[in-house]
């Protein structure tokens, strides 16, 4: 099928369903690197509010012939979670996906698609959480797609941050990630991440986002996880196992905050344009 903006908009939505155990909680926690018991411990256990990024997961959609994309030149761009109840640590979801909008930025240039994830409790029908996300469909462009221009990206303030958390990354964590789905080879098989032009197999993007999700949780939330109801980035760079991720937080002063991430090795910035919202 060749790349038609307007029929993907049309599409019927990806209906995804997940059973999710404990384990899969606790394995998700220790792949963000969580230490705290009450993310890896059953006795006490809740889940991380970023981990609504794995839930009803559709996969890697791009792949499937029918999109019409080249999905080899495929980028993640940005991501958004809003929680709107509690996630739960068991139990079965349901996630319903759709492409919100497809900006064409012409045929050398490739298009913007954002897709919208809705998340319900299978077993009560509570509606848990919205993950939206931004792809950057390098290799297709010049097809037309969306009226009008893509969400501008948050601005972070131009002043000394309020707080700077920094935590560790090992150098194995994209090797537990992915156990919680992501089983792309570019971030364990260093054969393919040479061939992407890269030094070595990159942690995912995702697991970045949970790594500075918690930052934000311990700064703004005491660690706990029912307050943080909101959490928007824009990708800049990626981020090698092992390395040091450096939070800055700049408190709005109304339940919100600005926030950007470093790899504090190579001074670089790997997460920008933060903006999140707690209780």
């Amino acid at each position: 099928m060749a790349f038609d903006p307007q029929a993907l908009l049309a599409m019927d939505p990806i209906v995804t369903h997940h059973i999710i155990t404990p384990r899969d909680t606790m394995l998700y926690a220790l792949g963000v690197g969580a230490r705290q018991l009450d993310f890896i411990y059953e006795e006490t256990l809740e889940a991380l509010p970023t981990m609504a990024v794995v839930l009803a997961y559709p996969g890697f959609f791009w792949r499937d012939p029918a999109f019409g994309v080249t999905w080899q030149k495929v980028l993640h761009g940005e991501q958004s979670t809003r929680i709107h109840a509690p996630l739960p640590v068991e139990g079965t979801v349901r996630g319903e996906t759709r492409i919100e909008a497809i900006y064409d930025k012409g045929a050398d240039k490739g298009s913007l698609a954002f897709s919208a994830r809705e998340i319900y409790d299978e077993d009560g029908g509570t509606h848990l959480a919205t993950v939206r996300m931004s792809s950057f469909l390098r290799g297709d462009g010049g097809h037309g797609g969306s009226d009008g221009e893509p969400p501008r990206p948050h601005p972070v303030p131009d002043r000394e941050a309020d707080a700077v958390v920094t935590l560790p990354t090992a150098a194995n964590q994209a090797e537990i990630y992915r156990l919680s789905g992501d089983y792309n080879p570019l971030h364990i098989d260093p054969a393919v991440a040479e061939a992407a032009g890269f030094a070595a197999p990159i942690l995912h993007g995702l697991c970045t986002y949970g790594v500075v999700g918690r930052a934000l949780l311990a700064e703004l939330c005491d660690n706990d996880p029912t307050r943080l109801t909101r959490m928007d980035v824009r990708f800049s760079s990626p981020v090698y196992p092992g390395e040091t991720i450096v939070t800055e937080i700049w408190r709005e002063g109304d339940g919100s905050a600005s926030f950007r991430a470093r790899a504090a090795e190579r001074d670089l910035v790997v997460i920008n344009n933060g903006y999140a919202e707690f209780r």
